[in-house]
């Protein structure tokens, strides 16, 4: 298969046991995802497959959306419920007060990544330092939260739903406030709700995938690549475009006009190629990410 699976991640599993699992589900060794999720976190893990495995790192970098639940008065190594206490402190701030501490994270603003994650830092991973009870410098890293929406507010606990860049750890998010608000405050509960495209009411859990492969219906839930791409426009080749675009070479592009943007190419049958980028100067469009292999399109 190639294309991409919206999974329901289920609690308890990592992304890469999701990945192992579907390696033996689909029989098919060309899978993998598409951005980590904290084991105890649920929700919206896309899985690329066969040929979508060209698309892991453009859908990482899409924006997310999260159903969290935060607990003030606690902080822990980890930021989340699940790690070792570090602290106890009372909360004195009223809910209007936490209210407001909440929103005014809205915008643009430099988060350090926890210790606990999987980002590498000298070759290895922050987790596996902070398992050998290791600290190191982590640079701050710009992120942005689009919109914090507050269901419940009872003190301790906040129900919340956040929109957010690439890059932004809503544990964090979370230790952030509760640092703002000075009494700490861990992650308890997490449900990745959107994942660019991907929406948590159209996922599969990895019992549902297997039952759609046993009735022959799952082809029909892998997304195909090209509609990744949906919102580009769409520029079909010409016959004598044929040679170039087989080749993986620039197409010669004039009638574009002059606005730099890209495209999702396809062949003279009207095939998705692969996504290019229009250069007005040049008028030339040149390969970005090309989705065929030896010769031949999708």
């Amino acid at each position: 298969m190639d294309g991409i699976l919206n999974i329901y991640k289920e609690k308890g599993f990592t992304s890469h046991d999701v990945v192992a699992k579907l390696r033996g589900i689909l029989r098919q060794k060309k899978i993998g995802h598409t951005g980590t999720l904290d084991p105890d976190a649920v929700g919206v893990l896309p899985v690329c497959l066969g040929r979508g495995t060209k698309l892991c790192d453009m859908l990482t970098d899409t924006d997310k959306q999260y159903r969290a639940v935060m607990c003030l008065g606690l902080t822990t190594d980890t930021q989340d419920s699940s790690g070792t206490i570090l602290a106890r402190h009372e909360v004195a701030a009223s809910q209007e007060e936490v209210r407001r501490a909440i929103l005014s994270f809205v915008g643009r603003y430099d988060q350090i990544p926890p210790m606990y994650s999987a980002l590498k830092v000298g070759g290895q991973k922050l987790c596996d330092l902070a398992r050998q009870g290791k600290t190191v410098e982590r640079k701050p890293r710009p992120v942005e939260i689009y919109r914090i929406e507050i269901h419940r507010l009872e003190l301790p606990r906040v129900e919340m739903t956040v929109s957010c860049s690439k890059g932004t750890y809503i544990r964090t998010l979370c230790h952030d406030i509760g640092q703002a608000l000075g009494c700490g405050a861990v992650l308890e509960k997490l449900v990745r709700i959107r994942a660019g495209i991907f929406y948590v009411e159209d996922s599969l859990t990895l019992g549902q995938v297997e039952r759609l492969r046993d009735e022959g219906a799952l082809e029909r839930h892998v997304l195909p690549i090209e509609e990744v791409f949906r919102a580009l426009p769409v520029y079909r080749c010409c016959p004598s475009q044929g040679k170039a675009l087989q080749n993986g070479n620039a197409l010669n592009a004039g009638g574009l006009g002059q606005e730099a943007g890209e495209y999702r190419v396809q062949d003279p049958q009207g095939r998705f190629v692969g996504v290019y980028t229009y250069c007005p100067g040049e008028k030339l469009l040149r390969p970005k990410k090309l989705f065929f292999i030896g010769g031949g399109p999708l």
